[in-house]
């Protein structure tokens, strides 16, 4: 099968999960929305002049529902369902949206596509920080001699764990699970305890409360979905760690030892504040007995460094699926396990997430403040998710199937609407910074796919197609020497500026020629028997097209050693082998309006910027000749 045209949602459920990858998955899936207990109510509810039962049992109702709906049915049950592969995640939703799409349409969910993911690093940034946060201002409920320490505290384990981001997280991960499942049975424990001690709190599992609640005051319900939205925060993760764990997992996790933890801990809490309101200053860290505050803060400390962890990873995985889709520039990716493919780091997305986190901590200075921040990023990208998911998920369905699924997403998106919408009332408490941060992200990689395509365009123009010149070459030869030649091309079909450069300074040409272009495919993952596709152009010269999927590093001289098997004809022994590159050096064209002039001045920046493509395509350095030139775009 073509990995382009792979199904969507592939059955692979009756496979059951091992231990360990039910485990890794608590550990890096559910570690976001795992932290929510820890703030979601207090946030929640600080904000009645008077708290009483009734605001206690509407808010818990909502909650409970709202997990129900968002995260069981939509994320855990329907989402799921739309895989690219096996891959999950915005970038891969929106490949599949596209596939078929053609003009303005494919353009426009693109854009969707392209500002999902960009809200997901406003989520990267602010998700390490609150969660710290909220984990270390328990010491204040030991004391609140120690408050002036949280923020200090907060920065020294946030320090920590960018810094060891380079030796990768192989180590770390086979403790993430296990302490996962020991936080979520103590979030089930302590969530029992408090029950027991005072269950009519159980009578927010009735929707009743949640209806009349809204019933009651509709404006002040639609305000407090800014702050409930919290307890989903994580959702997403479900569906972008899809890949690394698989949905049965994923499900077998959630439905077996997430979900009741977390309704359990916010139910505990809920009758904790029944039985005494005051409680609301912190009514996490105040569900557990006064011998066990320490070691539950200990607990939460490290339960959120996972949290955070895992967002980084998400942060690392959409950027290495942006730079192979062509929306973002090269960048320097380090593979940081010879087995786990998915374990990589970039060492200047690394850099740029932690002196974020910083200044967020720094300027917000607690978890309360951070909160109203918090809700706009997530949210933003729960509503491009529903409506990428229109172009997916009903697709290959039909009749009363096909309805339902229109039905079920159009639910989604009103609820996805109401929450995005809710929090952007928050813009000016803090809600700006999450878009701040996304709208600069997507106008990047717009500047870079337009700046890119014109690139393209400007190279591609007035060329001749390589086949006839290389028969006019083979005609009217030059003097050849030994060895093989590999010219590095962006555009299939088209003489390579590094060739003509080479006649034109050189005059010599190798006795064999390969023009290579380098590609990513709709897909995460190319197998190898589909590398690459090879057509001979004349006597001594082939052209060669290989494609990498989008969550696959390109390795050119592996590729040549595969093709040098299956085709004997050419000589790819390495030590004979030079590659030709091109280095341009864009300029930018003044007489162009002040916005095209400013993207374009944009696009040439990140140029200069990007990694250099012997790194990235991992051709060894000693074996390139780079041919410079001028381009005006």
């Amino acid at each position: 099968m073509n990995s382009k045209d792979a199904p969507v949602g592939t059955d692979d459920d009756i496979r059951s999960p091992s231990t360990a990858i039910l485990l890794g998955a608590l550990g890096v899936v559910y570690g976001d929305i795992g932290t929510s207990p820890l703030y979601a109510m207090k946030v929640s509810l600080s904000g009645f002049a008077v708290l009483n039962p009734e605001h206690v049992l509407g808010v818990l109702s909502l909650l409970f529902w709202l997990l129900m709906i968002v995260v069981s049915l939509k994320y855990v049950v329907c989402i799921l369902q739309a895989d690219n592969r096996g891959e999950g995640g915005i970038l891969a939703l929106m490949e599949l949206a596209i596939r078929r799409l053609s003009g303005r349409k494919k353009w426009v969910y693109t854009i969707l596509g392209l500002i999902g993911a960009s809200l997901f690093y406003g989520d990267s940034v602010i998700t390490p920080a609150i969660s710290v946060l909220s984990a270390i201002e328990g010491i204040s409920v030991v004391s609140h001699r120690f408050d002036e320490w949280v923020v200090p505290l907060a920065l020294i384990v946030l320090t920590a764990l960018f810094v060891i981001q380079s030796r990768g997280t192989g180590a770390m991960g086979r403790l993430f699970g296990p302490i996962m499942l020991l936080w979520f049975l103590t979030l089930g424990v302590l969530g029992v305890w408090r029950i027991s001690e005072t269950p009519e709190v159980l009578r927010a599992l009735n929707p009743f409360w949640a209806i009349s609640f809204i019933g009651d005051a509709p404006w002040e319900v639609f305000l407090l979905l800014g702050a409930i939205v919290l307890a989903v925060t994580g959702a997403e993760a479900l569906y972008v760690d899809m890949g690394h764990f698989g949905r049965p997992a994923i499900r077998r996790a959630w439905f077996g030892v997430v979900m009741p933890g977390l309704i359990l801990s916010y139910f505990g809490q809920g009758a904790l504040l029944l039985a005494d309101p005051t409680t609301i200053k912190n009514p996490f860290f105040l569900m557990a007995p006064s011998w066990g505050l320490i070691p539950l803060v200990v607990l939460a400390t490290f339960a959120t460094i996972i949290a955070s962890q895992a967002v980084i990873s998400g942060a690392f995985s959409i950027t290495r699926q942006a730079v192979q889709l062509g929306y973002w520039p090269r960048m320097v990716i380090q593979h940081t396990s010879v087995r786990e493919e998915g374990q990589i780091y970039l060492p200047r997305v690394n850099s740029l997430l932690f002196m974020a986190v910083v200044v967020l901590i720094v300027g917000f200075g607690s978890s309360d403040r951070l909160a109203h921040a918090y809700g706009f990023a997530v949210t933003g990208t729960m509503l491009m998710t529903s409506l990428l998911a229109f172009m997916v998920l009903p697709k290959n369905s039909k009749g009363p199937k096909r309805a339902l699924w229109f039905a079920l997403l159009s639910v989604f998106l009103v609820i996805d609407v109401l929450l995005f919408s809710s929090n952007a009332l928050k813009l000016l408490e803090g809600g700006w910074l999450p878009l701040g941060i996304g709208l600069s992200i997507l106008a990047l990689m717009l500047a870079w796919k337009q700046g890119r395509d014109k690139l393209h365009e400007a190279l591609a123009d007035g060329q001749q197609p390589l086949k006839e010149f290389m028969a006019s070459l083979e005609a009217y030869p030059p003097i050849r020497v030994p060895g093989t030649a590999v010219f590095m091309s962006a555009i299939v079909n088209t003489v390579p500026p590094a060739l003509l450069h080479n006649l034109k300074h050189n005059k010599v040409l190798h006795e064999q020629v390969l023009f290579l272009t380098v590609q990513s495919a709709g897909a995460p993952y190319v197998p190898a028997h589909e590398r690459y596709q090879l057509e001979r152009l004349s006597p001594s010269s082939w052209q060669a097209t290989a494609t990498w999927g989008f969550k696959q590093d390109p390795h050119v001289p592996q590729m040549l050693e595969q093709m040098a098997k299956e085709h004997p004809e050419l000589n790819l022994e390495p030590l004979q082998v030079s590659y030709f590159l091109s280095r341009q050096t864009v300029l930018v064209v003044h007489k162009l309006s002040l916005i095209s002039r400013w993207r374009r001045t944009l696009f040439a920046f990140m140029a200069r910027n990007s990694a250099a493509s012997t790194r990235f395509f991992k051709i060894p350095p000693n074996r390139v000749v780079e041919m410079g030139m001028q381009q005006e775009v």
